[in-house]
């Protein structure tokens, strides 16, 4: 009977957490700078994406006919 709790696990409900005040500052400051790496990578594939997307559509100042009329028409 104890093998089959064992096997179905668990469960644990979290109600508190103690963590000091500065402790939390420092945590969160970390996770900052964590997640810098990750938004840079992140919006460098974006980026790469939108460009390939506009580079697909043509969308960049109207390309179809940019080169029949001078240039770009705002």
């Amino acid at each position: 009977m104890e093998e089959k709790n064992r096997e179905a696990g668990q469960r644990v409900i979290v109600t508190d957490i103690r963590m000091p005040f500065w402790s939390m500052v420092v945590f969160m400051i970390k996770w900052v700078f964590a997640s810098i790496p990750a938004m840079i990578v992140l919006s460098l594939v974006m980026t790469i994406l939108m460009l390939a997307v506009m580079a697909l559509t043509g969308s960049v100042w109207n390309m179809q006919g940019m080169f029949e009329h001078g240039g770009p028409s705002f």
